[in-house]
């Protein structure tokens, strides 16, 4: 496909709304994901940061 402007490349053959949502929905649940990541990270960071503190008691 051969685009002449960037306003026909962000058309999309018509198609814009679900390539571009399709792209949005994939970038949010990436973003989701390493959020959520860092946060698991954090709390079992957490839980091992207090079972050895009780273990040293």
């Amino acid at each position: 496909m051969a685009w002449t402007s960037f306003a026909d490349f962000a058309a999309m053959g018509g198609y814009a709304l679900y390539v571009w949502g399709s792209f949005a929905m994939t970038a949010a649940a990436l973003l989701w994901e390493a959020i959520t990541l860092v946060q698991r990270r954090r709390d079992a960071v957490d839980e091992m940061r207090a079972e050895i503190s009780r273990a040293h008691r």
